[in-house]
């Protein structure tokens, strides 16, 4: 399994280090690993660059967190094949959500809706 290392600016490295520590507790060190960083061409980036030698250490940039859970979900699966399942997740995790209503769903009320309200002058 693949090692997951995150190198980008304060404070969202560490914020994405508790995320993936929270929903996947088991996480390991081993000796192939697979770099995130947040901002290509910003010095985490360059960091990263610096450890990767592109067999065994690779760098990705742009980490969200679906990318994230995406890598961790697939953890055992060797390294080139999580550089895939985290290049579908960022992708695939970045959408526009719609701003209506889905068509044929009504509006539920609730208790407090039928309650009459006056104004106060």
């Amino acid at each position: 399994m693949p090692g997951l290392m995150i190198i980008a600016h304060a404070p969202l490295a560490s914020s994405l280090k508790a995320v993936a520590e929270h929903t996947f507790p088991d996480c390991a060190p081993v000796p192939e690993a697979l770099i995130f960083t947040d901002v290509f061409g910003a010095t985490p980036c360059n960091v990263a660059q610096r450890l990767a030698d592109g067999v065994q250490v690779k760098v990705l940039t742009g980490i969200n967190v679906p990318m994230l859970w995406r890598t961790l979900c697939y953890a055992n699966e060797p390294l080139e094949a999580l550089v895939t399942r985290a290049l579908a997740g960022a992708t695939q995790g970045v959408m526009q959500v719609a701003v209506s209503r889905p068509q044929n769903q009504a509006s539920k009320t609730t208790a407090n809706d039928q309650v009459d309200h006056h104004d106060q002058q």
